[in-house]
């Protein structure tokens, strides 16, 4: 097999491993079997919740599965076909097989992330939320850089955009905003993007273009349906209501339609204006709070199956996950993953995708990756 031949099927059987791994093989196959059994039971669906799930699962797994099994199957193929040419001395051959298994290798790299979207809530559709740091203009103004990052992202991949909440910042940028996105496996992309994100550049608000630092830290957490059963005591809850900003009608702006909601016992606030009616932006913010608490009550879970359990608490601003740096370089940088990118200034958005990969791929094998600030 030809070298370049060879980098293809290394990278396939990378990916595959990769997915085996998330899936613990056997245990996936044994599932499916069991599964298989109990959709084909016409009793099933005398309980439609458990049906739902259950159907739900299985075309997970099956999918994942029949991935892994199909690429497996046309990279044998490939192979044979390469080695034909090879032995025939038929270079056209050689050729469509190599093409043909750097294709595969594509789709073996895209199939893998969906793959790996396996997890409780990653299905959902999802909330992201985003808080400008300390540094005023400027990080209010990163922020709003974030935020439009995020829906052109989404909507690249044809995720549906909804603006829930927006504060606007004094000269410029954003002091908060939260997104609802929907589409299928939100959640599972976006839930890695959840940390403090940290912006240098040399600051257009500065008269003598001096380098900045600017922070914005991002939660990301799933909308949750009925079933999922979140108790909240109303002594714990703290409700604000007050005008919403930033552009809307005459309605909006002039009554206090807004709703902010602080869950006491843990200090989470979230908050909703995207209704001019003031029951359902608290409906909306209910909604909210319960889905922050589900996705706490998660990570607490797999911290615990980990070994690794301790109270969750805000992200502090000394726990970075990536850093940009516009000027000179634009570049991009994960501190988790060590994952750097190059890309232009309005388009940082293409990058995510790769970030998205790496911490995947990261939390999966569980490797650490040791890594150097950016300055």
């Amino acid at each position: 097999m030809r070298a370049e031949g060879q980098a293809h099927i290394d990278r396939i059987e990378a990916a595959l491993a990769l997915v085996r791994k998330s899936l613990d093989w056997e245990h996936a196959l044994r599932r499916l079997d069991e599964l298989e059994a109990r959709v084909q039971d016409p009793d099933l669906w005398n309980d439609p919740k458990q049906a739902q799930a259950i159907s739900r699962e299985h075309k997970q797994l099956k999918d994942a599965v029949g991935t892994v099994n199909e690429i497996s199957s046309e990279m044998s193929d490939a192979v044979e076909f390469v080695q034909m040419g090879e032995d025939e001395g038929d270079e056209d051959i050689v050729n469509e097989g190599l093409t043909s298994l750097e294709k595969l290798a594509k789709r073996a790299d895209r199939d893998k992330v969906n793959a790996l979207l396996s997890g409780e809530a990653d299905a959902y559709d999802t909330y992201l939320q985003i808080n400008a740091g300390a540094g005023g203009t400027e990080s209010q103004d990163w922020a709003e850089m974030l935020m439009r990052m995020y829906a052109r992202w989404a909507e690249r991949r044809g995720f549906k955009v909804e603006t829930v909440e927006y504060a606007a910042g004094e000269q410029a940028g954003i002091k908060s905003a939260t997104l609802l996105i929907k589409g299928e496996n939100a959640y599972g992309y976006a839930k890695t993007e959840s940390g403090v994100h940290r912006l240098v550049r040399i600051s257009p608000y500065d008269s003598s273009a001096r380098r900045h630092t600017s922070f914005c830290s991002v939660w990301v957490y799933p909308v949750i349906d009925d079933d999922i059963n979140i108790e909240i005591n109303e002594g714990d809850l703290k409700i604000d209501t007050y005008r919403a900003s930033g552009a809307g009608g005459q309605h909006v702006n002039t009554t206090d339609s807004a709703v902010r909601i602080t869950h006491k016992p843990t200090g989470i606030v979230v908050a909703s204006q995207n209704d001019r009616s003031q029951h359902k932006n608290r409906a909306t913010a209910m909604n909210m709070l319960k889905a922050r608490l589900f996705e706490r009550e998660m990570a607490e879970r797999e911290a615990v199956a980990a070994g690794e359990y301790q109270e969750k608490t805000e992200i502090g601003w000394g726990h970075q996950i990536r850093s940009y740096v516009l000027q000179p370089y634009q570049m991009v940088k994960d501190l988790r993953t060590g994952t750097t990118s190059t890309a232009p200034g309005d388009v940082l958005d293409g990058a995510i995708d790769d970030f998205i990969a790496a911490a995947l791929a990261q939390r999966v094998t569980g490797e650490t990756v040791d890594v150097e600030d950016v300055e």
